[in-house]
């Protein structure tokens, strides 16, 4: 209800900073429910598509389920799942950390599948823990910080961004980095969103 709230104030981009990834699930239905042909694009170590977990289908490894359901999913950095997943796979739009790192042209992969109104859903741990350890559940293997920004700045060039969020981040000793990393990557975003701004 607040996201609706908040799209109401046109002209303005709506962001979200989260706690653990959940947060995203109403977000993405009130911004689908204002926005036609939209594009789900979910930056994560992990796919998120359970229909339900431990009874709730307000859990974080759900985050994304409904949006397969209703929108273009596309999934990036992808190295950990449940087999039960599997059958839930938006066919051909995912894109798992060992494949992009066998491949130079990854960038434009993704692009290709992302088109519209863009929601641009981060979860932390899609980058490598070396660049990122705190969060709540990290995975070897991860996303590298210029070319994610490469990805990130060519969606916001080709797509109308019309929402994003950032979730994830994990209070601990080692979280300085991490903190950083979020908001630089937060700013970042912005930057990209008033340059190429397609409103």
């Amino acid at each position: 209800q607040k996201t609706k709230e908040l799209l109401n104030n046109d002209g303005k981009l709506f962001t979200l900073f989260g706690g653990e990834h959940s947060v995203s699930i109403g977000s993405i239905r009130a911004v689908g429910e204002k926005f036609e042909n939209l594009t789900v694009l979910q930056l994560d170590a992990h796919t998120d598509l359970r229909p339900e977990f431990h009874g709730s289908t307000s859990n974080h490894a759900c985050a994304v389920f409904e949006a397969n359901q209703k929108h273009n999913l596309v999934q990036v950095g992808i190295r950990s799942m449940d087999v039960e997943e599997t059958q839930y796979l938006p066919e051909g739009r995912v894109f798992f950390a060992h494949e992009i790192a066998n491949n130079e042209n990854w960038v434009n992969d993704v692009l290709e599948k992302v088109s519209g109104n863009v929601y641009i859903t981060i979860d932390l741990d899609a980058f490598d823990p070396s660049l990122c350890p705190s969060t709540g559940t990290p995975e070897p293997g991860g996303l590298q910080w210029y070319p994610t920004l490469e990805l990130l700045r060519k969606v916001f060039e080709k797509c109308n961004v019309v929402a994003f969020d950032i979730v994830e981040l994990m209070d601990s000793p080692m979280a300085k980095p991490s903190a950083f990393l979020a908001a630089k990557l937060y700013y970042k975003m912005l930057a990209y969103y008033h340059i190429y701004n397609n409103n």
